[in-house]
């Protein structure tokens, strides 16, 4: 009986349901979208760090996590080296650059990654071969950026960079191609330290051939399940040093954390909006048909079958509009620009969805309540 009454009522008054209907695939389109560009922003920010093959990172103690201000020498991966538990290290320094290649894309500004060769840092090789040489002009390009510029192994790139008030260029034989990774928004050139230590953007008066500084050191365990306990033994054997795991330096990423809280907490309030729409417009629709809830309940009806009623309504007319929210969402994210940085990952898209079902229910609570309190005699006027 709750199902014949509801679909019978939506279909007398469709054209008034489907108007809805596109509130909430509106609704839907919104959280998607902010679900797609948390992710995609995220994804900009972490991909380098999330794909170092790595199990810890060495900072500079005084950098407070900062890349940019950690200061770490060859004397530290020696020493780090010689500490039991732990594989190897390599160090990663890190600063930017421009690739400068022929029209249609011109000049593109990348971060500039410089690895020990064979050591860890370096990224996985999905076409061509790893840097082997410490200064070689060699590079591995990100793979994304490749398809851009049309390289591919064996060809050579341009780079330019600052050296104290003029600009140089330096030409990088293409020796490999990553998988996508994306650090601060730029894609990655993977060079060799020494490589990197000349051509990185710096003062003319700083003096080449002296030991290497370099950023961050990447850390391989011997067992990486006890990575929490090999952090206070390398803090512990090496003076000035702060060990972490990836998860907490890309948490310690410039605006990372600030940047996931904002869009997720405007998720959170689009969705508290989605309940008070849906809930406010079946709260209208219940007060409008009191007359016709106190004639079924004058004529026997339950109120296990009115409430029944009710709620099939609004999960019938939640799922009808987050299904077209949906399909508008892909359709829309089909013809985005690439720069746009949104990522549909299937399980936020997922966890959004049952959200937006979720919070039809607990909107038409009130909408529930009302029909189930209604009076016989006193909604049809006797």
């Amino acid at each position: 009986m709750s199902f014949f009454l509801s679909f019978k009522e939506i279909w007398r008054n469709r054209g008034r349901y489907l108007l809805f209907s596109l509130v909430i695939a509106l609704i839907t389109t919104l959280v998607l979208f902010i679900a797609a560009l948390a992710g995609g922003l995220s994804k900009a920010n972490r991909e380098l760090i999330d794909n170092i093959q790595a199990d810890l990172l060495i900072y500079q103690e005084e950098a407070d996590l900062l890349i940019s201000a950690s200061r770490l020498d060859n004397n530290t991966l020696t020493d780090l080296r010689r500490i039991e538990g732990i594989a190897d290290a390599g160090g990663m320094g890190f600063s930017t650059a421009t690739v400068v290649y022929p029209a249609p894309e011109g000049e593109i500004d990348i971060s500039l990654i410089g690895t020990e060769p064979g050591r860890p840092g370096n990224p996985q090789i999905l076409s061509g071969g790893p840097l082997i040489r410490d200064r070689a002009n060699e590079a591995v390009l990100d793979g994304p950026l490749a398809e851009k510029l049309g390289v591919k192994p064996g060809d050579q790139i341009t780079i330019q960079t600052v050296q104290g008030t003029e600009k140089e260029l330096y030409n990088l034989n293409v020796v490999g191609l990553s998988g996508s990774n994306q650090y601060f928004f730029q894609p990655a050139i993977f060079v060799p330290i020494q490589t990197w230590d000349e051509i990185k953007p710096q003062d003319t008066t700083a003096r080449r051939g002296s030991r290497v500084i370099f950023n961050i050191a990447a850390v391989q365990l011997y067992d990486p399940e006890n990575y929490s306990a090999m952090i206070p033994a390398i803090e512990g054997s090496i003076d000035g040093i702060q060990a972490v795991d990836k998860q907490t330096a890309i948490l310690a990423l410039p605006g990372y954390t600030a940047q996931q809280s904002t869009l997720n907490t405007q998720q959170a309030f689009t969705l508290l909006i989605g309940m008070l729409v849906l809930g406010g417009f079946f709260q209208i629709q219940t007060i409008q048909k009191i007359a016709q809830i106190g004639m079924l309940k004058a004529i026997g009806t339950s109120n296990g079958t009115v409430a029944g009623m009710t709620i099939l309504q609004i999960i019938t007319i939640s799922i009808f509009g987050v299904a077209l929210g949906v399909i508008g969402t892909f359709l829309i994210a089909m013809g985005m620009p690439p720069e746009v940085p949104a990522e549909f990952n299937s399980n936020a898209i997922l966890g959004a969805i049952a959200a937006l079902l979720f919070i039809g229910p607990i909107g038409g609570l009130v909408s529930i309540r009302i029909a189930l309190k209604v009076e016989p005699l006193r909604a049809i006027g006797l």
